[in-house]
């Protein structure tokens, strides 16, 4: 399960995400909006960030015009770690070192074709652990 939200800039894209990854046999949860009114990001991506911070769903998609928003706010969640991907090896890299669970992108910054590459690699790519996890683990901020 795979949940997935946008404002009024990514809805076109987020659309579009949904059908690519039903085709590779993924359910998807679509969480708005469901139409090109001007919406404030932030509302959903704290959505989206809820249900993975809750351990309702593992992985989520965020789409906005340029996906800086929509991760900032995500990240404000514990045990979100959401990574603003534009390119194949940033989304590789996200999931094999850093177990990203939340992945931002921007739909004014890259294309369809390039946003289709980054979340099959997304929904695709095992975490390795190992010194990594090491690492991981050190993301969430504890006061000392």
């Amino acid at each position: 399960m795979i949940a997935i939200a946008s404002d009024h800039a990514g809805i076109a894209l987020k659309t579009d995400i949904c059908r690519f990854l039903q085709s590779f046999g993924f359910e998807v949860e679509d969480l708005g909006p469901e139409d090109t009114l001007s919406v404030d990001y932030p509302d959903y991506a704290h959505l989206l960030a809820r249900a993975v911070s809750d351990g309702r769903i593992e992985r989520g998609i965020l789409v906005c015009g340029t996906g800086i928003g929509m991760s900032m706010a995500a990240n404000r969640h514990p045990g979100v770690r959401a990574a603003l991907c534009h390119d194949a090896y940033t989304a590789e890299m996200a999931r094999r070192h850093n177990d990203a669970n939340v992945l931002c992108i921007g739909a004014r910054a890259i294309g369809g074709g390039v946003a289709e590459q980054i979340v099959r690699i997304f929904a695709e790519t095992p975490f390795e652990g190992d010194r990594h996890q090491r690492r991981v683990n050190k993301i969430e901020w504890e006061e000392s």
